[in-house]
């Protein structure tokens, strides 16, 4: 094909004005045999401008992604699917290795490697066993820039097989028999070179070694001594000083290639202890004598590292928080091994003291975020997801684990703490610290006794008096070591009254929006743990409950969607005043949570839980029926929220409140609402029918005479099940089918006789086609049987008439013995 022609259509692409026509011609062409090709050598054309070749790239992509491999009509009869011809595909295998190895924009490199990623996941090996030769090639040249395109193709292999079994990488571990090796000798070469070109060929090639034994460790091509030398890379790489970085934003010091080559050298070193080098925690005992040659063989030399590490944050050196976090968390699994506990006992309360003491400290960050969007505080604070890289975290995991595993520690660690504490003019931010470090250390205390006996007196001395701190994130902590010594048994049940009354205050007066939350969740672990809490709440439940849900609007926190729900189960007395209430601003928050995109994930976690809410206020409700009768069209309007607009993340939760609006009585709403339910079922519901299926079974069941007044809801039920049982559905799906034909059999007796014949013969139907469960065998058999006490000599006549592809057979010739041997109905006849 032209070229040239290709070019220019591309460039047009990057002109407003003439995109679409550019783009129309594109697809008209893009089926041609030597397109793929042609649009390779297009970017790889020196002479043409980066954006076109870019263009080229990004086309290419999406074409390979959706037409490289065959694929079969996806209905009978309908033509099938384009994909790239062979020979094209087989000109883009052979050159795309060289694309990616010489063109020079990083960009255009990334999208070829999704091509590759996209080609190595459909032809290798089978049809392409040549990349291996190929790469190889490129890692035998002289050249830096061959190695690194070669290096990134090697990645994209090594991640193809990264979470595969052993079994299932025979082909990589061929490969990696020559290519492993080979990046070795790279790395060896460039590891004394400082230039940054140097430090991102290692950083490749430790992400690339990552990669490929992370989850499984090939020893047949790893040898102890090829993983010795590894070990040494990595430990040479951390060992050795970065580049002063002082004039750099520290925000963006992580970014530097010096740390990222760190961060992947420690992610190694942690990886390989935590998986196959930890005695006692290995995944498989083919790892066991690896573990234990493994901790003897290499734990002086890393820990002597580490530690270094460690000395340099003392020393206020930087480390970023990725090698930080990766540093505590090895240190944190060698504490559990006494060969390498030998080794930190010496320097483990230095560790505690000048490392994880300022770690967990109010920091300036903290400070700046806490002041410019309190709301960013809580999510980075209650973020799960920021825990895994956090070293804040690690640092606690780490002195949990010393002050419960080793004996003394915790002693000597309290007489740490209580040092700190007692200092004269102690600062806000390392007093945050100190009584952070009680909190991650309360379930040691409380199981030892020498502590928990002193426990009550400690948190009355320093915890209480900070719920009147003039700092707002010394209030904070405050409710937060509450919350983890939630468990406590109190001595004086005054004590109890005057917690649950600093934490109502904190709640309900609290200035500060991140003191609100803490108190919230930390009222909740009260109520949860100690029986006697709940009635010192009782004057205020109505304020709390509604400060409550305004800091859940303000804030979107999922964590406090459960509070609420603690707090509703636990007053369901005092709250049906304002229940309706309560109702309107769960569904006015949960609209208001969908209608924004930021943080997706966690908005989704909160919007489920404000579901579970409604769900939960409509059970301890159930008792007053004036009171559920005001909050069914509230409910319903989120219901049909979700319904209408195709929430389909939120189906699940929306039929479960179906079934709760329907459990005793079917407003005239609510059948207007199985329209919508049938109608969804048409467009993209099947999947979830089993969840629909409860709402379901109410509708025949509460009010059947209602369900008969009109044949369309018949109607509706058994197309549904009738798309269920003669489509490609789960087993699960059609059980729930087959189970629906049954109720309305046995509620509707003698009253549909001309339904019997089409969901008999729809039953029967589905077990002339393999049935893989006896739960789907029984299921149909028992239509059969519910028309059998609906009307059998009805039944008895349908059955003669229903032909099977069976020759010369009725259906009751096929099936009759079936149900007698299942049901035990008649005796069997020798």
């Amino acid at each position: 094909m032209d070229t040239a022609k290709i070019a220019e259509l591309l460039r047009a692409t990057t002109e407003p004005t003439q995109r679409l026509q550019a783009e129309e011609q594109l697809n008209q062409v893009h089926k041609i045999i030597g397109f793929p090709p042609s649009l390779m050598q297009v970017i790889m054309q020196n002479e043409l401008e980066m954006p076109v070749r870019l263009a080229g790239a990004i086309y290419l992509k999406n074409l390979i992604n959706s037409s490289w491999q065959d694929r079969e009509a996806e209905v009978p009869g309908q033509p099938i699917p384009f994909a790239i011809h062979e020979q094209d595909r087989a000109m883009v295998r052979d050159s795309i290795v060289e694309a990616i190895v010489h063109v020079p924009s990083d960009v255009i490199k990334g999208q070829l490697c999704f091509c590759l990623s996209h080609i190595i996941k459909n032809d290798f090996p089978d049809r392409w066993t040549k990349i291996v030769d190929t790469v190889g090639l490129c890692l035998q040249s002289s050249d830096p820039n061959a190695w690194h395109g070669a290096l990134l193709c090697m990645y994209q292999l090594v991640k193809h097989y990264e979470y595969k079994k052993s079994s299932e990488r025979g082909p990589l571990t061929e490969a990696m028999n020559m290519l492993l090796p080979q990046i070795y000798n790279i790395m060896t070469s460039v590891i004394n070179e400082p230039s940054e070109q140097s430090v991102l060929l290692q950083k490749q090639i430790l992400k690339i070694f990552y990669a490929l034994t992370q989850y499984s460790l090939p020893l047949e091509v790893i040898s102890k001594e090829v993983f010795a030398s590894w070990m040494e890379i990595c430990r040479q790489i951390l060992d050795r000083p970065a580049p002063d970085s002082s004039h750099i934003e520290e925000e963006e010091r992580p970014q530097l290639p010096w740390w990222k080559t760190k961060k992947w050298a420690s992610h190694i070193i942690l990886r390989m202890f935590e998986r196959y080098g930890s005695p006692g925690n290995v995944i498989s005992k083919e790892y066991k004598e690896f573990a234990d040659w493994f901790l003897q063989t290499f734990s002086n030399g890393l820990l002597t590292v580490l530690l270094k590490i460690l000395d340099q944050y003392r020393s206020k050196v930087y480390v970023s928080p990725r090698v930080m976090t990766n540093t505590i968390d090895y240190i944190k699994t060698a504490v559990s091994h006494a060969f390498s506990w030998k080794m930190l006992k010496p320097h483990i309360l230095l560790i505690i003291r000048d490392v994880i003491f300022p770690l967990m400290s109010y920091s300036d960050a903290d400070e700046e975020l806490w002041e410019s969007d309190p709301v960013e505080y809580i999510r980075k604070k209650f973020d799960v997801f920021d825990d895994f890289v956090s070293p804040v975290q690690s640092a606690e995991m780490l002195l949990h684990n010393c002050c419960k595993t080793r004996k003394g520690i915790l002693t000597q660690v309290m007489q740490i703490i209580m040092q700190i504490i007692n200092t004269p003019n102690l600062g806000h931010k390392e007093k945050d610290g100190a009584l952070h470090m009680v909190g991650s250390l309360a379930e040691v205390l409380l199981r030892k006794k020498i502590f928990k006996e002193q426990v009550e007196q400690l948190l009355m001395q320093y915890v209480f008096p900070e719920f009147a701190s003039p700092h707002g994130h010394l209030r904070a902590r405050a409710c937060w070591v509450m919350h983890y010594f939630s468990d406590i048994k109190l001595k004086n049940p005054q004590v109890l009254e005057q917690i649950m009354r600093y934490l109502s205050n904190a709640l309900l007066t609290d200035k500060d929006l991140p003191v609100k939350v803490e108190a919230a969740v930390s009222m909740q672990m009260f109520l949860i743990s100690q029986d006697d809490a709940a009635p010192y709440l009782n004057n205020q439940i109505k304020e709390i409950t509604m400060e409550v849900l305004k800091i859940i609007r303000e804030t979107e926190n999922e964590e406090l969607t459960t509070v609420l729900q603690k707090i509703v189960c636990t007053y369901s007395e005092q709250l049906p005043p304002i229940a309706v209430e309560i109702c309107q601003h769960l569904a006015t928050t949960f609209s208001q949570v969908l209608e924004t995109d930021e943080n997706s994930d966690e908005k989704a976690i909160t919007a489920m839980g404000l579901l579970s809410t409604m769900e939960t206020l409509l059970a301890v409700m159930d008792e007053h029926p004036a009171v559920l009768a005001s909050l069914h069209p509230i409910v319903l309007q989120v219901i049909g929220h979700v319904l209408q607009q195709n929430v389909f993340e939120f189906y699940e939760e929306a039929f479960a409140l179906v079934c709760d609006l329907t459990s005793k009585s079917i407003s005239p709403d609510m059948w207007k609402l199985l329209e919508i339910i049938y109608e969804l079922f048409q467009k993209n519901g099947a999947d979830y029918f089993v969840d629909m299926m409860p709402a379901l079974h109410n509708y025949i069941t509460v009010d059947t005479p209602a369900f008969l007044s009109n044949q369309n809801h018949v109607l509706a039920m058994y197309n549904m099940c009738k798309s269920i049982l003669t489509s490609n559905n789960t087993e699960e799906s059609e059980c729930s089918a087959a189970k629906l034909l049954e109720v309305i059999i046995l509620q509707c007796k003698g009253q549909i006789d001309n339904c019997i014949p089409s969901f008999v013969e729809l039953a029967l139907m589905r077990l002339t086609r393999e049935v893989k469960t006896s739960e789907l065998r029984t299921m149909c058999l028992q239509v059969v049987i519910a028309a059998i006490y609906y009307n059998p000599t009805l039944l008895l006549d349908i059955l003669q008439n229903i032909p099977i592809p069976v020759p010369d057979s009725s259906i009751t010739d096929h099936f009759y013995p079936a149900m007698v041997a299942r049901f035990r109905l008649l005796p069997r006849h020798p």
